[in-house]
């Protein structure tokens, strides 16, 4: 299904300027149903103005925001209202948005105003704790469920909060405060950690930082819900977001055990908590990449790498006064995503971002493939805990690859394989906001096996960086299964699986068999209608039971895989 250019309605388009204390930030998005979800972003550029820098740039005392750096600001603004005319935006749909830095500036006032003479736009500033509830909805637009402890880390201050959105439409859930704000931003804790290091009161700064922290958290009142929930998990998840955590992110990315890190985007990105507090290794790396252009890492400017050190503060006191963190998930979403998430209905919130990226790219109704595949997995009682397959391929995974099975039907076959590896990172879903790391991964790896699984030489490193990330070897045997199962459905039904009344063409019924001393065998019955040739399909049928054969498994002959037979009938006259 070739990608078709899709014309905008002005009216769900939405511009948003993130004015922020390192940086500001313009772009135009879409929330033009049915990708709605995904808020596709059409324009996004950022200007990198710092107004904390300029009000701290010629002493340790708050300066007011010169005019040179206002000027620059308004300048930056005009060139965005010629975009936004570009675009059509309509004005009311044109919405500027202030943090810390503008919130406290000596003539903030002056400041806006001068913005609203030039451009005929209010600044609307955020409070402390609409920052902190805008900003946890940018997390929470970021994937497609979350519960647990949330940070925000900005420029000027840091928020901390609780949240949890579980995805099935129960809508958004966060302290009725929003979050507590503290002044502990990236750039605010470079100042305050180099002045203290400076007068020997490190330590005093650390009880400082940590006293403030442990009141956040205790304010926040957690409720019982998350605390079972992280009882039960081992530890609360941590998401965080703001640049100064991002920055750590892809340091740790950077240091992954699997190299290169084959997934670009910091969002979704997931470490443990072992991982992420290895500060040592972080700030060696940030000192090389400032010590050496040769050194320097993807996404980690000089600016990044140079707060390091008060992010690696930060993340010791955090480490010392919260409860016990068991992993963190870093999120891009900030103030836009936040934004623009909270005018979205909570039925709208509660879409799978997965199904709503890939729904468009089916070329006949979803369900009627995604049901086939389904169909092709058997239940689970008979198998190992070691291989909880139903937790990974669950509906939304399934639906997505049956959305995109058909997608790279047009290529040659010598890029099929190539291109559907690559959809995800570098490819048509490369954009798509509110994906896991994982999803991209099992996605990109199940359509790549749709078509064979063979990759040329230049992808081969690339595929297996994926494959290493994988969780489980049995992830890796399913993945090559259902992979198979889906060659079939799409050479069944070359035009899309048609959900239509009367008798199917094709039906699918996997059962586990075989007797426990011999091993349990996978045995996949597939039901062809009087008119389908049986032989058309023999070597789409032969090509899931050589996945079966021992040779074929995770690790070859004594690893990890089932054998599988097929049964191929026709239905009863």
């Amino acid at each position: 299904m070739a990608l078709q250019y899709v014309r905008h309605d002005p009216h769900h388009l939405r511009a948003i300027v993130d004015m922020g204390s390192n940086g500001i930030r313009f772009s135009v998005s879409t929330l033009q149903p049915p990708t709605t979800r995904i808020m596709p972003t059409l324009y996004q550029h950022r200007v990198g103005i710092s107004l904390y820098d300029a009000q701290y740039s010629a002493s340790n005392e708050r300066q007011p925001i010169d005019d040179i750096t206002i000027n620059a600001v308004v300048t930056a603004f005009k060139q965005f209202r010629r975009t936004c005319r570009d675009f059509a935006v309509p004005k009311e749909n044109i919405t500027v948005l202030a943090t810390e830095a503008t919130r406290t500036a000596i003539n903030s006032e002056d400041f806006r105003k001068q913005i609203k003479d030039a451009v005929g736009w209010e600044v609307k500033m955020l409070a402390k704790e609409d920052e902190g509830r805008i900003g946890a909805l940018g997390i929470a637009s970021s994937l497609p469920d979350v519960a647990g402890l949330v940070m925000d880390l900005g420029g000027g201050s840091t928020q901390l909060s609780w949240l949890i959105c579980d995805g099935a439409g129960g809508g958004v859930q966060m302290p009725d405060s929003g979050s507590v704000s503290m002044p502990y931003g990236a750039a605010a804790m470079s100042r305050r950690l180099a002045e203290a290091e400076r007068d020997g009161t490190t330590s005093t700064l650390k009880k400082e930082v940590e006293s403030a922290v442990k009141s956040a958290y205790d304010s926040l009142k957690i409720p019982e819900q998350l605390k079972k929930l992280a009882a039960a998990q081992g530890g609360f998840t941590l998401y965080l977001s703001g640049g100064g955590f991002r920055g750590w992110g892809y340091l740790l990315m950077s240091r992954h055990r699997v190299q290169p890190y084959p997934v670009p985007v910091i969002n979704g990105f997931m470490a443990s908590r072992h991982e992420f507090m290895g500060i040592d290794e972080v700030k060696a790396a940030a000192a090389a990449t400032l010590a050496n252009e040769d050194d320097a890492i993807f996404r980690v400017s000089d600016r990044r790498a140079s707060q390091v050190p008060a992010v690696a503060f930060l993340v010791n006191v955090l480490a010392d006064v919260l409860p016990e963190i068991k992993q963190v998930r870093f999120c891009q979403g900030g103030v836009r995503e936040g934004f623009l998430f909270s005018l979205m209905e909570s039925s709208m919130q509660a879409d799978h971002p997965l199904t709503v990226a890939t729904r468009p790219f089916s070329p006949e109704a979803h369900q009627a493939a995604s049901a086939l595949l389904a169909n092709a997995l058997p239940s689970a009682s008979n198998t190992s805990t070691q291989d909880p397959y139903e937790q990974t391929f669950t509906p939304p995974i399934l639906e997505a690859l049956a959305n995109m099975m058909y997608y790279h039907s047009s290529h040659s076959k010598d890029l099929q394989g190539s291109a559907a590896l690559r959809c995800t990172t570098s490819g048509v879903l490369a954009g798509v906001h509110g994906l896991l790391h994982e999803h991209r991964t099992l996605l990109a790896l199940l359509l790549c096996a749709r078509w064979g699984g063979d990759v040329p030489p230049t992808d081969e490193v690339f595929k297996r960086g994926l494959e290493f990330t994988i969780s489980s070897p049995w992830q890796l045997w399913w993945i090559n299964y259902l992979g198979a199962v889906a060659a079939l459905i799409g050479a069944v039904y070359p035009a899309g699986v048609p959900n239509e009344g009367g008798r199917p063409r094709m039906t699918l019924k996997a059962r586990w068999t075989g007797a426990p001393e011999h091993g349990t065998q996978l045995s996949l019955n597939v039901t062809f209608t009087d008119d389908v040739e049986l032989d058309m399909f023999a070597k789409e049928v032969k090509n899931i039971e050589k996945v079966g054969k021992k040779k074929h498994w995770i690790g070859g002959k004594g690893g990890i895989g089932y054998r599988v037979e097929v049964e191929t009938s026709r239905p009863p006259p």
